[in-house]
């Protein structure tokens, strides 16, 4: 009857969705670091640590009063509910049990509702001896205000504070990563302070005419010495004592130099990853962002164009040049494979990314950029660069919903253009980014005054416009276009013929001033059925 009643509930807790979405909420407020919530969480945390800390200072010289105390008592609530909730979100119970049932019943074995009962409660007490959990548990008891001897415990109250600044996550893994250094040194220091304390308790004690009337006299003596702090209260007087502080000086120097390089050495060794978390710290700001794959000359050109356009963006590439020229303009940027999946789930592909732009110089690259991206994200836009034309289908097969080919295009730029030097003016106060001259996308819709010309029929010179190309998903209706580009279901036909029809959902890729595109626009606008049914 029991076992029934466990596996029932187990899988009751399985299914509830309000339970599991309960659980999921406060697994985002106080474990999930690319939550909101998390954050706001984080700082109402640190101020109350704080608040309460300067409570309990205040009343060292002051009487308590109610006010006080009822601060005191809210805040300790707040810390054991957060350490409650913590085990509680640490793991699942019933997912323990249920496999444990799960297991027996494939296997055709006895289900031991108590085996599994116990993994459950020991993977819950493995929780309990966490450094973090122990510092929470500690932070609570400076309360107890009748035993004023815990208010020793104070400090753990600002140690809350590690789990609430990334930086000191990260300087505290930095040290966790060096603990074979750091024991063998503190083994070293100990031997060392043992020894100086013995010696120095020997030769400076009353009896001798010293200063030292205890072993803890001495003991204090030593590691104030090896610190080389050197207060002056105890000092040596007798020839041993002298010659025991000059090795402990020496000792402590030697000790503290070995010490600053261990730690410089972590740090050199972690600083890129403290460098990461900056920027994913600033992402975590954005609710939309582009990421670009590759800082070389077009990467430099796209990212230039979007700050221009005050849209945010991160840059991810693996060169250390181009890293270090985009910190130089100021661009977020993560020194990484962008390839790898870990590089694009830190980079939020899946949380807050709109458009992954695949632009580094070797397609290969770039294929496998576009596939782990779309494996990460079915529905997020990938525009992916193409150096030969060979590996546009490629490209296509990763995932890409776009592809283009820079050489092709300057390429079919020059040779449709030569002899023309008003298309190149206009070409190029776009890529001088004049802000007079625009580069504009016009659809065409049903029952526009253009819908079903050709291209002849439109007299854009008339209009101060230029006809770059046009991009159609229909089959060209006469002869062959001389300059057609291969876009997804589409094609981009570049300085088409005259004789090219136009059809509805095509668009129109024109150059010219803002005044004569705005006219052309009003122009369409004004043309269409239902505009003129308004008027």
């Amino acid at each position: 009857m029991l076992t029934r009643i466990i596996v029932r509930s187990a899988y009751f807790l399985k299914n509830a969705k309000r339970y599991q979405s309960t659980k999921r909420f406060f697994y985002d407020l106080l474990e999930n670091t690319n939550s909101q919530i998390k954050r706001r969480f984080d700082v109402f945390m640190i101020t109350l640590v704080l608040l309460s800390v300067a409570q309990l200072i205040y009343e060292v010289d002051h009487n308590p009063d109610a006010l006080g105390f009822w601060f005191d008592q809210a805040v300790v609530g707040i810390f054991i509910l957060e350490y409650l909730l913590r085990g509680w979100i640490y793991s699942d119970s019933h997912k323990i049990i249920l496999e444990h049932y799960e297991r027996a019943e494939y296997l055709n074995s006895p289900f031991r509702p108590g085996h599994a009962l116990w993994q459950a409660f020991t993977k819950k007490a493995h929780y309990l001896i966490t450094p973090m959990a122990i510092i929470d548990l500690l932070a609570i008891l400076p309360s107890y205000r009748p035993l004023r001897v815990l208010r020793v415990l104070l400090v753990f109250r600002l140690f809350k504070l590690f789990r609430y600044f990334s930086s000191i996550k990260l300087f505290a893994n930095i040290l966790a990563s060096k603990r074979f250094e750091l024991s063998t040194l503190s083994v070293f220091l100990g031997f060392i302070i043992f020894i100086g304390t013995i010696d120095f308790y020997l030769f400076e004690n009353t009896h001798d005419g010293g200063q030292v009337g205890s072993l803890f006299d001495a003991l204090y003596w030593a590691i104030v010495t090896v610190a080389t702090v050197g207060y002056g209260d105890i000092t040596p007087i007798t020839f041993g004592g002298r010659i025991v502080a000059m090795a402990l000086i020496l000792s402590g120097v030697g000790v503290l130099s070995f010490f600053i390089s261990i730690i410089v050495t972590a740090f050199n060794e972690e600083i890129q990853e403290l460098r990461e978390n900056t920027v994913y710290a600033e992402l975590n700001r954005y609710n939309r962002f582009v990421i670009i794959c590759g800082f070389g000359r077009v990467g430099q050109h796209i990212a230039r164009q979007l700050r221009k356009d005050r849209q945010h963006f991160v840059v991810l590439d693996i060169n250390e040049d181009h890293v270090l020229k985009a910190k130089q303009l100021g661009y977020l940027v993560i020194h990484a494979d962008a390839s790898k999946n870990d590089v694009l789930k830190n980079a939020r592909i899946n949380n807050g990314a709109s458009a992954v732009l695949c632009v580094t110089g070797d397609d290969v690259t770039n294929v496998y950029i576009a596939l782990t991206s779309r494996h990460l994200n079915k529905d997020i836009q990938i525009i992916s660069r193409a150096n030969g034309q060979e590996n546009v289908k490629k490209m296509y097969q990763a995932g890409a919903n776009n592809v283009i080919q820079p050489f092709e295009m300057a390429g079919m730029l020059v040779a449709e253009y030569i002899g023309q030097p008003t298309a190149f003016e206009a070409i190029l106060g776009i890529l001088h980014e004049e802000s007079h001259i625009l580069m504009e996308a016009i659809p065409v819709h049903t029952g526009s005054f253009i819908d079903g010309k050709t291209i002849n029929e439109i007299d854009f010179k008339v209009r101060k416009l230029l006809l770059l190309g046009i991009i159609s998903a229909h089959p060209p209706i006469s002869k062959e276009h001389k300059a057609s580009y291969p876009l997804k279901n589409q094609h981009f036909y570049f300085n088409p013929e005259q004789y090219f029809q136009l059809r509805d959902g095509d668009l129109l890729v024109v150059l010219g001033r803002t005044h004569s595109i705005t006219h052309f626009r009003n122009e369409l606008a004004h043309s269409r059925p239902h505009q003129r049914a308004k008027q």
